[in-house]
């Protein structure tokens, strides 16, 4: 096998080999469960309904953003663990300061995206800060905001909302402030949120900035070798923050697209774990824009197409979550072999040429 076709068929290996684990784990949960693997997969590998469709790629959209902002922060070898913590600040000042109409129209959105950026930025800094001043581990400073997000944003709402059936909810934001839902199929009442192409800008930004900006070359060689980047002349401790900074940014994203496009207002209702479930979106995606696209699409379709199950398959569709949480290990475990397997190939390469080499220069003479 030549060279270029070893490489392709590696880099094919590894998912290959983590989707095939995870799904043969989840076929023997369901055969303990008393459960019909059949009917599962039948239900789940069903092609979905086009409102359905448009349901999973706005689910996507929102963890894609979630997922981005993990990555930044895993390509430092930060574990920002307070996404989700850092999403809800974020959602909530934006839907608060959308909802006074300080602006007119889309100047009041332009706006609004950016207090949530702040919002979500400076809720990460207090990490970042934490980090580099005391040496405070990230992991649990971001565990504990994400305790003392929930806590503050509820006594707020309590404060600032207002009792709307069993919800308390912020004001809601004017109508010509709203983004306009695009709609993909004419027979879906379901549309595509207007603001989900924030995705995709904030896709081809990080892409940008850490393949073709000095920062994001920065970014790289910290997380892969810090004494090296120590050594090449980077400030560390200013990389932490101002990753965190851009981490926690990125974060204050994840709500617009659904303010802007459904929802309008804050409640108590709030969709929650988003956060939480866009760090196994980037570990799945191995902190890549393009790996996190597939992450996002792949734990979409499994949470929608779960919705089925109990009535379909008769089958709970907490299994949805088991499955996903396989597919991450799986696919963690699934490189790591195949890493491995890849460094064994080129030392054998080496070792066979330098033993060659003798030979070589033996025959020459």
């Amino acid at each position: 096998m030549t060279p270029a076709l070893r490489k392709v068929a590696l880099s094919m290996a590894a998912p290959l080999l983590a989707f095939g684990v995870a799904g043969l784990v989840t076929t023997l949960i369901l055969l303990g469960a008393g459960d019909k693997p059949a009917d599962f997969w039948n239900t789940i590998l069903s092609w979905p309904e086009n409102r359905n469709l448009v349901n999973i790629l706005n689910y996507s959209a929102i963890l894609y953003l979630s997922g981005l902002a993990a990555a930044i922060g895993f390509r430092m070898n930060l574990f920002n663990i307070g996404v989700e913590g850092q999403y809800i600040v974020a959602t909530f000042a934006a839907a608060v300061f959308a909802g006074q109409a300080f602006l007119p129209g889309a100047f009041n959105t332009m706006a609004t995206i950016f207090v949530a950026m702040a919002a979500g930025a400076a809720w990460a800094g207090i990490a970042g800060l934490l980090r580099v001043t005391r040496g405070v581990s990230e992991v649990i400073s971001t565990i504990m905001l994400n305790a003392i997000a929930l806590a503050l944003v509820a006594y707020l709402l309590r404060r600032a909302g207002s009792r709307e059936g069993q919800a308390i909810v912020t004001d809601e934001i004017p109508e010509s402030s709203w983004v306009p839902n695009i709609s993909l199929f004419p027979d879906s009442v379901t549309k595509f949120f207007g603001l989900g192409v924030l995705a995709l800008v904030a896709g081809v930004a990080f892409s940008i900035l850490l393949n073709r900006t000095r920062f994001g070359f920065n970014l790289r060689a910290t997380g892969q070798a810090e004494t090296a980047a120590v050594a090449s002349g980077v400030d560390v401790k200013r990389m932490v923050l101002y990753s965190m900074l851009l981490s926690g940014a990125v974060a204050g994203l994840i709500g617009m697209p659904q303010l802007f496009g459904s929802s309008h207002q804050y409640g108590s209702t709030i969709q929650t774990g988003i956060g939480f479930t866009g760090i196994a979106v980037a570990l799945l995606g191995r902190n890549s824009p393009w790996g996190i696209a597939a992450g996002a699409l792949i734990f979409a379709y499994l949470t929608e197409q779960a919705n089925p199950l109990g009535i379909v398959a008769g089958i709970s569709p907490d299994i949805i979550a088991v499955t996903q949480g396989v597919v991450v290990l799986s696919v963690v475990i699934a490189y790591e072999v195949v890493r491995r397997y890849r460094v064994s190939l080129e030392q054998q390469e080496v070792a066979q040429a330098l033993s060659e080499e003798p030979e070589m220069q033996e025959a020459t003479r």
